[in-house]
């Protein structure tokens, strides 16, 4: 029997099937399967899947939370369809290295109790805003998700974007319990940008203001709805790879259309909100629910620091090396770790350009655990899906660490230049046109099109000059930047005329580690 046909005749995950034993895996009890909606997402993502849902789901089992999570789809992937025929239950497989042994753990998931599109079922989630027991609202939507759209209408049927979705799912609630304060909720965005909670309820408030949604929605934002700032930590790079797939179907028995697989590591730092009066700190704890279910949720008064350490590091690590590891023909995050020039370049940029910015003493400890967790054998983690919103990504990740390391040593960083200078030809479009022959999917970036456009209308030699000079792209004129234009420019002459390798072998055999 082939691999497609005994995946058609396995039984599909449901909670009745769940409920009637399944021998290889970790099940939620019963009772967890029935709590109430206490929490709304917006995203059904990979991320939240192995991320914020398991964290509720432990603490669900630790009869901690007591409640389920309403998942919010906008993007049109289906996933909603998948969580309703699965009766919202998926399979979350956490594999890695753990004091060097290997160790995986599998899990049925039953925090979620449904999903909703946004598109098609907008009165379904502005119902879920006017539910009394509602406390708990949880976002991923990728660093372009919290931006003011100057055109988002509220009368759109939804808003089109999240934070337009937001305000309405908000003032629904608002509006439904006539302002009342104990019916507020604690919002907690798992964007990766600094300051994710403050930055959103800025742009609630703008828009409620632009909306005229009147003086007692602003005043019950203000009072009774906290916006934490977070730090989240975790590789969840989604369905395993089809070996491993069909591996762990076999193994489980049953076909699971939302199967996740994710790194054992996780890290949950949640800031709160200081709009609250002080000696509310437990207060906002309580309200949360899930904090002390897991080690690694962490509350701080201030998560900068868990903050800087992860985005540059990791993050930053990913975006700088993505597009030279696709380039030099890697398809996952350990094929670069294993390349034996791409690997290389990850830890010299790691350890030379980046950590040295820090002002941080653990910099340095933190990058050789990360350097560990990419290597992960488990974890198939596709360069492809990193690229999605690349260019934000590099302006979030990637920009302020090349402006403090030019700070620092007063020359353009190497390495940090020829991940840039590789960026740029990525974004050329090459690669993602023959993903696109090949039927495979290109991941968004919003902003790519103006890159490839310089591809178009310039001269080789003039595209780094006009792309890192649209300030609109880096939030700043990158030619500004000492020696950063001339260090791009060659990096990128070089990669055109001797290719990935060459060049690579070159710059990491010439650039010398920071001191």
């Amino acid at each position: 029997m082939s691999a497609t046909s005994s995946h058609a005749t396995l039984p599909t995950l449901t909670r009745a099937l769940a409920l009637s034993g399944l021998p290889a895996v970790d099940l939620p009890p019963a009772g967890t399967l029935t709590l109430p909606e206490t929490a709304v997402q917006f995203g059904t993502g990979a991320f939240l899947r192995g991320f914020v849902d398991h964290f509720v789901d432990a603490a669900n089992r630790r009869g901690e939370f007591n409640g389920r999570v309403v998942a919010v789809g906008s993007t049109g992937s289906g996933r909603d369809r998948a969580f309703t025929d699965q009766d919202g239950l998926y399979t979350l497989v956490a594999r890695g290295l753990s004091q060097g042994a290997a160790r995986e753990e599998i899990r049925v998931v039953g925090a979620v109790s449904r999903a909703l599109s946004a598109a098609t079922e907008w009165d379904e989630v502005l119902k879920v805003a006017r539910a009394p027991q509602l406390r708990v609202v949880f976002s991923n939507t990728t660093e372009v998700g919290i931006a003011l759209d100057e055109g988002d209408r509220f009368d759109l049927e939804p808003p089109r974007s999240f934070p337009g979705k937001l305000t309405r799912f908000l003032f629904e609630r608002a509006r439904a319990f006539d302002f009342a304060a104990e019916r507020g909720v604690v919002v907690v965005p798992c964007e990766l940008i600094e300051d994710n909670g403050h930055r959103l309820r800025e742009i609630v408030l703008a828009l409620a203001d632009r909306w005229a949604l009147g003086a007692d929605f602003r005043a019950w934002i203000e009072q009774a709805v906290p916006f934490c700032n977070t730090l989240v930590d975790r590789i969840v790079p989604g369905a395993p790879a089809d070996e491993d797939a069909a591996a762990l179907r076999a193994s489980l028995g049953y076909r699971d259309e939302l199967l996740t697989a994710c790194e054992l590591y996780r890290l949950f730092v949640i800031e709160g909100d200081p709009s609250l009066p002080s000696g509310q700190a437990k207060a906002l704890r309580d309200r949360l629910g899930f904090v002390d279910a897991d080690p690694g949720v962490v509350i701080t008064d201030d998560a900068r620091p868990y903050r800087e350490r992860k985005v540059r590091l990791l993050n930053g690590a990913h975006t700088i090396t993505v597009s030279l590891a696709l380039l030099a023909g890697c398809e996952t995050v350990r094929d670069a770790m294993t390349h034996e020039l791409v690997g290389p370049f990850v830890r010299r940029v790691m350890l030379d350009e980046i950590a040295p910015t820090l002002q941080d003493p653990a910099a340095e400890a933190f990058a050789l655990a990360v350097l560990d967790r990419f290597a992960n054998p488990y974890i198939r983690h596709a360069l492809f899906d990193i690229t999605l919103q690349a260019t934000m990504k590099m302006r979030v990740r990637v920009v302020p660490t090349i402006e403090r390391s030019v700070a620092r040593t007063g020359r353009a960083p190497a390495l940090l230049s020829l991940g840039l200078a590789a960026f740029l030809l990525f974004a050329r479009g090459d690669l993602q046109e023959r993903r696109r022959i090949a039927g495979l999917a290109v991941p968004a970036d919003e902003q790519r099109d103006r890159l490839c456009t310089l591809w178009a209308t310039h001269a080789p030699d003039a595209v780094a000059g006009a792309a890192l000079s649209d300030a609109t792209l880096w939030g700043t004129d990158l030619t500004q930047v000492p020696g950063l234009l001339d260090a791009v420019r060659d990096a990128l002459a070089r990669l055109l005329s001797d290719g990935v390798e060459r060049t690579l072998e070159a710059h990491l055999a010439a650039s010398l580690p920071t001191t």
